[in-house]
């Protein structure tokens, strides 16, 4: 089996790759049927010549290679015929600027399988970049409170190396006694939580969050049962919210009056109720004055002061909660938002790293042992020029309707 790793061509540009240099090597050696071939590329964290090192083919041109690995979306123009794909395509959820990827899929008879739908048999999510989204994520959100409280103004997170560069920065800073509430139990989540206790930031119960005051910084983590509850005041849990989504409503109110920072690593389902309105920002009661929304849900999306996406560079823009509106950070209403949608793109290095450790562990086998555990077939959104059928729900979305 030939497999080609794709030059990035998604703009802003995108320096991660699926597999390093000494990755490719222990790939092929494990493998003994795999041959690796990288595509030329002048911004990627590991230059041509790291690859040809280690005797690795670098080529403009991967018409020979049968299966083509790559992160981001590809320009339609790019696409190579009858081959497979296997990306993030960022189509699943309808995304109307994916449109054409996915027609022109179809239409090139591509067999196409996305990262994001690669599960185990439990059903669980097996690689991604989600951790590196919540580490950055967790960094900049507290480097925004230093910046807007100035007591600190951190590095940037793109011009560190490492995680570890990131928490030593934050461990020789003063925080206050102030509050962090963190959402959800994802590997997003996970990744913010790596970084608060790393700064050494003290965990505690979600009811004593609410209730008791403390001498030194703190975070809680909460999930679906402690910032949603039944529409009609019964107990509600985990499972019934997934299943009645329509029967919920927000119960965050009680941690935006005592938490002075949000930091988001929920999964947000559409048609899920918004977890913090603007009118809780707007209350008189309102504590929270940083929102790091690392899950970046925009259209129509649980946070409501989230109006837009930022950038690696430009991280953080400032929200008028009484007048719903996107003002300057020196304004002394706004609340500090960052919401960057590309978050591991700071550390290219080591997210590009972990991903490929998990694609050489957990996905590439299955190329190699007859797809035993469905994991590719399971991941497969076209076909033979067609949907298969576990997205044929796509169906009206592929065709414009």
């Amino acid at each position: 089996m030939k497999l080609g790793i794709i030059k990035e061509r998604k703009t802003p540009p995108d320096r991660r790759v699926a597999l390093s240099p000494e990755q490719i090597i222990i790939a092929m050696t494990r493998f003994k049927d795999l041959e690796i071939i990288v595509e030329s590329c002048n911004n990627r964290i590991y230059p041509d010549q790291a690859y040809k090192d280690l005797a690795i083919q670098v080529s403009n041109d991967l018409k020979d290679c049968d299966i083509i690995v790559g992160l981001k979306e590809i320009p339609v123009d790019f696409l190579l015929p009858d081959k497979t794909y296997v990306i993030f395509s960022h189509t699943i959820k309808k995304q109307i600027h994916n449109r054409e990827l996915l027609k022109a899929c179809i239409r090139e008879n591509i067999t196409l399988m996305d990262h994001e739908t690669f599960v185990n048999q439990q059903n669980k999510r097996i690689i991604g970049f989600g951790r590196y989204a919540g580490i950055v994520g967790a960094y900049n959100t507290l480097r925004a409170f230093g910046i807007k409280y100035e007591l600190f103004n951190l590095a940037t997170p793109q011009s560190l190396k490492t995680k570890d560069d990131l928490i030593i920065r934050l461990k020789k800073q003063f925080f206050p006694p102030i509050k962090i509430v963190v959402t959800g139990t994802s590997n997003v989540a996970k990744g913010i939580m790596e970084v608060l206790d790393g700064a050494k930031i003290k965990k505690v119960p979600y009811d004593k969050f609410l209730k008791s005051k403390y001498d030194c910084p703190v975070y809680t983590q909460i999930d679906p049962e402690q910032y949603y509850k039944r529409k009609d005041g019964t107990q509600g849990s985990k499972q019934d919210f997934y299943a009645n989504a329509d029967l919920y409503e927000s119960d965050f109110e009680r941690f935006s009056q005592v938490a002075d920072i949000l930091i988001t690593g929920h999964f947000f389902q559409e048609g899920s109720p918004v977890i913090l309105t603007k009118e809780m920002l707007n209350s008189a009661k309102n504590q929270i004055k940083v929102i790091g929304d690392v899950s970046c849900d925009v259209d129509h999306g649980p946070i409501e002061a989230t109006l837009r996406t930022s950038s690696i560079d430009q991280p953080f823009y400032g929200y008028h909660p009484k007048l719903n509106q996107e003002v300057d950070l020196e304004h002394p209403a706004a609340i500090t938002i960052m919401a960057i949608d590309n978050l591991p793109c700071a550390l290219p290095q080591d997210s590009s790293r972990d991903f490929g450790e998990v694609f050489i562990d957990k996905i590439l086998p299955a190329f190699f042992n007859d797809d035993k555990d469905a994991i590719l077939s399971n991941a497969t959104i076209t076909k033979q020029g067609e949907l298969t059928s576990k997205f044929s729900h796509l169906s009206d979305y592929a065709k414009g309707e």
